[in-house]
């Protein structure tokens, strides 16, 4: 279970992050769609890479900061206010769904993989996000900043990512129906799960306070 946890964690935290219609899994359908699926794989692993080297990044600065409890603090009463912003941005936007249109232009399939590395690393937002949660987490006892379990969450969080990617270039151009649930409903189930996590956080905070 030592093992496993890290996993599941990277895994199941990589998953509900991506899951939503993004650039990077919404450029790996439109690439399955356009030039095959091997191509398309071969997209989602250069994505993959670097969301591997972002989350290792993001836990080494995690592991700076976990050493100092009032930033610990800090950060968490500026996660709290990220999450309830995001939540509530979430709701408001899915009173209006709009259908995800793919206007990215494919040019040459020799690169599928660097295209793949740069749109991800231009995706500045895993590096935050994974500080946050890794130090969160922490504080619940659910994460450790050793060696093993480092690399373990990374894996899980790389095998997510991965999973999430694949399964946009599998079921996008067969499932359309199942797509176009995604994109209507993602912002509430999304905004559902961010909520949750605003309010955990928000007992997490005050308990924090009052000792």
């Amino acid at each position: 279970m030592d093992f496993l946890l890290p996993l599941i964690l990277g895994f199941t935290i990589a998953a509900i992050g991506i899951l939503p219609p993004g650039l990077i899994n919404m450029t790996a359908a439109k690439v399955s769609v356009v030039d095959g699926r091997n191509e398309a794989i071969s997209f989602a692993i250069g994505a993959t890479v670097t969301v591997f080297f972002q989350t290792y990044i993001a836990i080494q600065f995690a592991k700076f900061i976990n050493s100092r409890q009032d930033i610990i603090t800090l950060l968490q009463e500026i996660g709290l206010l990220l999450f309830l912003s995001i939540t509530t941005f979430l709701f408001w936007s899915a009173r209006k769904p709009k259908k995800v249109k793919q206007e990215i232009k494919m040019h040459s399939k020799s690169n599928r993989f660097f295209l793949g590395m740069l749109l991800s690393a231009l995706n500045l937002f895993p590096i935050p996000f994974y500080v946050f949660v890794s130090v969160t987490l922490s504080t619940y006892g659910l994460f450790y900043f050793n060696s093993l379990f480092e690399y373990l969450f990374v894996s899980g969080v790389v095998i997510g990512s991965f999973t999430v990617f694949y399964l946009y270039i599998l079921y996008f151009k067969n499932h359309q129906s199942k797509s176009d649930y995604l994109i209507k409903n993602g912002n509430y189930i999304i905004g559902s799960i961010t909520g949750l996590i605003s309010l955990v956080a928000f007992f997490k905070l005050l308990n924090t306070l009052w000792i």
